[in-house]
């Protein structure tokens, strides 16, 4: 479907299993790289130990070991490579004060897993259908 970037922040393999599989299912076949804590996701965003990327679209868990989702939310708003770069909270968390964190840091949207495989691969391809086809960015 496109050669976009996507990075996927993901803690829990089995989220990310299905996070990847739903991507791939919806025409991602080879734009996927994964971090799986926060810590892991700096890194790669600041090519601390290979060559620094960039993603067209992340996709970011809250609730991350070593440094939290909102850390690594802040960073990539306040890095003037990747401020613009569309992010996705994409969690098992409904609360109040984590959706309002999420805007108030400069998610450009919040998204609750979905339990049931099918709304789960239904809402990615909603998602990244979005950001790429409708949605410009700069």
């Amino acid at each position: 479907m496109t050669s976009e970037l996507i990075m996927l922040i993901e803690d829990n393999p089995d989220d990310e299993a299905l996070a990847t599989l739903a991507l791939r299912e919806n025409g991602f076949q080879s734009s996927i790289i994964i971090a799986h804590d926060g810590e892991e996701a700096l890194d790669i965003l600041t090519g601390k130990y290979s060559e620094k990327i960039t993603p067209d679209l992340i996709l970011l868990d809250l609730k991350l070991p070593k440094i939290s989702g909102l850390e690594v939310l802040k960073y990539i708003r306040n890095n003037p490579e990747t401020k613009h770069t569309p992010v996705v909270v994409l969690t098992t968390s409904v609360e109040d004060a984590d959706i309002a964190n999420s805007y108030d840091n400069g998610a450009n949207s919040y998204i609750r897993k979905p339990v049931n495989y099918n709304e789960f691969v239904e809402q990615i391809g909603y998602v990244v259908k979005y950001w790429f086809t409708c949605n410009k960015v700069i």
